[in-house]
C-alpha cells in the first residue's frame, strides 16, 4: 500500500527537501503541499492524504489550529479508510506549543532536524495507526514543557483512572515512559498480543485516541512526573 503524504510548511525549501526524501521511498508518495494551515485543511479535504506532515509555526492559521480542524473534520470529510494522521514538526528550542499540538489531535511529533530514515519510519508508523512516542524525543520534550501542564491536583482527570485495573495502570505508566508494546511485553513477561489488549482497554476506558494522548494524560494526572522515566 502506498502512503499518501501532504507536506505543510511555510518554507518552500524545507518542503522540497522533505519531498525528495520521501519520494525516494517506494511505498510513499507526496500528493500535495501547503504553506499554511488554512491551505492544509483544504488540501486534506481534496487530496485525502494518509499522513499530514505539519509544521507548527506558520503565518495565519498555525499548525496547532490546522491540526485541530483536520482531526475534527476527518469523520465527516473523508471515508474511514482515509482518516488522516497528523505528524507535527517542531523546532526544539522554539516550540512551546507541543503539548497543545498533541491535545489538538496530532499522532506524534518530530524535530525538524530528524534524520531522513527516522522521518520515513515515523510516517510509516503513523500511517499504520500507531503514534510516535519515541523515548529519545518524547521524554526530552515532555520534561521540558511539563511545567506548563496543569498541576495534577487542579485536574478532575485522576478520577478517570479509577476505571483501570491495576495491570492497565501499570501498562499506562510504561506507555508514558515511551515503551513500545514489545518492550512492555518483555518487562511484564506477557505476550505482545496481551499488551495490545491492555493498551486498547486503556485507550477505550479513558476516551483517548492514541498513545500520545495517553502520555499527556499520565503527566496531567500525576501518574508519571518528569524525572520518573527511568
Amino acid at each position: 500500500m502506498t502512503i499518501r503524504v501532504l507536506l505543510v510548511d511555510d518554507q518552500p525549501l524545507l518542503r522540497t527537501g522533505f519531498r525528495l526524501i520521501l519520494e525516494a521511498e517506494p511505498d510513499i508518495t507526496v500528493v500535495g503541499q501547503a504553506g499554511d494551515g488554512k491551505a492544509a485543511q483544504e488540501q486534506t479535504r481534496a487530496l485525502l492524504p494518509d499522513v499530514v506532515l505539519m509544521d507548527i509555526r506558520m503565518p495565519g492559521v498555525d499548525g496547532i489550529e490546522a491540526t485541530r480542524r483536520i482531526v475534527r473534520d476527518a469523520p465527516r470529510a473523508v471515508p474511514s479508510a482515509h482518516v488522516p494522521k497528523v505528524l507535527v514538526l517542531t523546532t526544539f528550542d522554539l516550540d512551546e506549543y507541543i503539548v497543545e499540538a498533541l491535545r489538538s489531535g496530532a499522532s506524534g511529533f518530530l524535530l525538524k532536524d530528524v534524520p531522513p530514515d527516522e522521518l520515513v519510519q515515523a510516517i510509516r508508523v503513523v500511517a499504520a495507526g500507531d503514534a510516535i512516542v519515541a523515548p529519545s524525543v518524547t521524554r526530552r520534550l515532555l520534561d521540558r514543557f511539563a511545567a506548563r501542564l496543569p498541576a495534577a491536583h487542579e485536574q478532575p482527570a485522576p478520577a478517570r483512572l479509577d476505571r483501570l485495573t491495576e495491570r492497565e495502570l501499570e501498562v499506562l505508566r510504561l506507555i508514558a515512559k515511551g515503551m513500545s508494546n514489545a518492550e512492555i511485553a518483555a518487562k511484564l513477561v506477557v505476550s505482545e498480543t496481551t499488551v495490545k489488549t491492555h493498551v486498547g482497554n486503556v485507550l477505550t476506558k479513558l476516551g483517548l485516541r492514541d498513545r500520545v494522548q495517553a502520555v499527556v494524560l499520565a503527566y496531567e494526572t500525576g501518574l508519571i512526573t518528569p524525572g520518573a522515566l527511568s
